[in-house]
């Protein structure tokens, strides 16, 4: 059965224009994409070197038991460190040392950056090439960046996948690579699609563990699985690894234009993903249509958080028949994002970046059905008697592809029917 979707728009947001914003931020700390990356990646380790603020978020954002081993931790910079009065080089040769004699296990070492590691200018990236020559080749070591000073928080993981990419192996082998972490539930459904397809081999980045056995090179065709990886994109790109431009795999139709952009690449034609899909196809209309109801018609203000805004906005207003007055986002990457503007109705304001300030008046003079925003900002607007949508549960909920597609919606349809009842009751 052919898969029919709305046709794409007449005009749509490929080519609007964009309200740049630079003015006050309201961002959560890139620290915490090491929560859902320790997860994945089974021999890694995430040291952050930063503060015990640092280290309670972590632990917070986490939910780890006191007597649980996880795959981070964080180096304390002390007062004598941020001082000067001690050499944080030494001590942090003694941390890394400890760790690697208690855990064998690592394979993967990443030094975290953090906004006190930043301020004082310590130097991870020496620190990683001196630790390498000490622990080579039992352990790779790494680092980037997760500070909170001017990011946001989904460029954890960009920045981790990033400096991967520089360390894997040459290959000509013609493969496929998903970038982007997913949780395992999803990763599973999504090779098991392909495997269906007859697309392989097919590998994942990041992969459980470093000696995952794959290359990259000029006969790499990658497909990213999230949109805000920028930075692994042209890290992909240096390597000779040739992107396929996708619609993000949300809802219906976003899956099945990733699956037909994929399958494109490897001669497999448009009607055999219809066919193979179908199943899968059917039962995510049925769990959006219930969704949908409470949807339609409604209004969304999107503020730049997570970078999955625009993906999401053309999920709600093409399969869930919301009404997008504002789409902002942290960063418009068009080789990610076109596919997915090119499919949104022309008519909502794009914007780029943060004004705290100017996008709270717009949003108040809307005064739209639902505001997807930080939780920094959540409450004071369900204070004015406006539903939100946190944004932080789009990163950390299964949301992708066919099966997890009415869950999607569902997150969105829940705080309209949650006002719908407090509104009830209080008449």
């Amino acid at each position: 059965m052919t898969a029919r979707f709305p046709p794409p728009p007449a005009r749509g947001c490929g080519t609007a224009p964009v309200l740049k914003e630079r003015g006050q931020h309201e961002v959560f700390c890139g620290l915490t994409g090491i929560v859902w990356l320790h997860r994945k990646m089974q021999d890694a380790f995430f040291l952050v070197v930063g503060s015990r603020t640092c280290a309670h978020l972590l632990q917070s954002a986490a939910g780890v038991m006191i007597f649980a081993e996880p795959r981070f931790a964080t180096a304390i910079l002390e007062e004598t460190d941020l001082a000067g009065l001690a050499d944080a080089q030494v001590e942090l040769d003694r941390v890394v040392t400890d760790l690697l004699a208690r855990r064998p296990d690592i394979r993967q070492l990443f030094l975290v950056g953090s906004c006190p590691s930043e301020v004082i200018k310590l130097d991870l990236a020496k620190a990683a090439e001196r630790l390498i020559a000490t622990h080579a080749p039992r352990v790779r070591v790494l680092n980037w960046s997760g500070s909170g000073i001017e990011t946001t928080f989904t460029e954890g993981e960009d920045a981790c996948l990033a400096a991967m990419v520089p360390v894997l192996p040459e290959s000509d082998a013609r493969e496929l690579v998903v970038v982007g972490a997913l949780p395992d539930v999803v990763e599973d459904q999504m090779l098991g699609l392909l495997d269906a397809l007859g697309i392989g081999p097919v590998r994942v980045l990041p992969a459980p563990r470093a000696d995952a056995g794959y290359g990259i090179g000029p006969n790499t065709v990658f497909a990213l699985a999230q949109p805000f990886l920028g930075d692994t994109l042209a890290a992909l790109t240096r390597r000779g690894a040739r992107h396929v431009p996708a619609p993000m795999p949300f809802g219906a139709e976003g899956t099945t234009l990733w699956l037909r952009a994929v399958a494109a690449e490897f001669g497999i034609p448009p009607e055999e993903v219809d066919r193979v899909t179908e199943a899968p196809r059917a039962r995510a209309r049925r769990a959006v249509a219930q969704a949908a109801e409470t949807l339609s018609g409604r209004s969304v203000f999107l503020f730049p958080d997570s970078q999955l805004e625009v993906p999401l906005a053309r999920f709600l207003t093409r399969e869930c028949g919301m009404h997008a007055v504002e789409i902002g986002t942290p960063f418009l990457h068009r080789a990610i994002l076109g596919p997915d503007l090119d499919l949104l109705a022309e008519g909502p304001v794009i914007s780029e970046g943060q004004d705290v300030d100017r996008q709270l008046a717009r949003l108040r003079a809307a005064r739209p059905d639902l505001t997807v925003c930080g939780l920094g900002l959540a409450n004071p607007l369900e204070a004015e008697g406006l539903a939100t949508k946190w944004a932080i549960e789009l990163v950390f909920t299964p949301v992708h592809f066919y099966e997890q597609a009415g869950d999607l919606a569902g997150l969105f349809s829940r705080p309209l029917r949650r006002r719908a009842l407090l509104e009830g009751a209080a008449r």
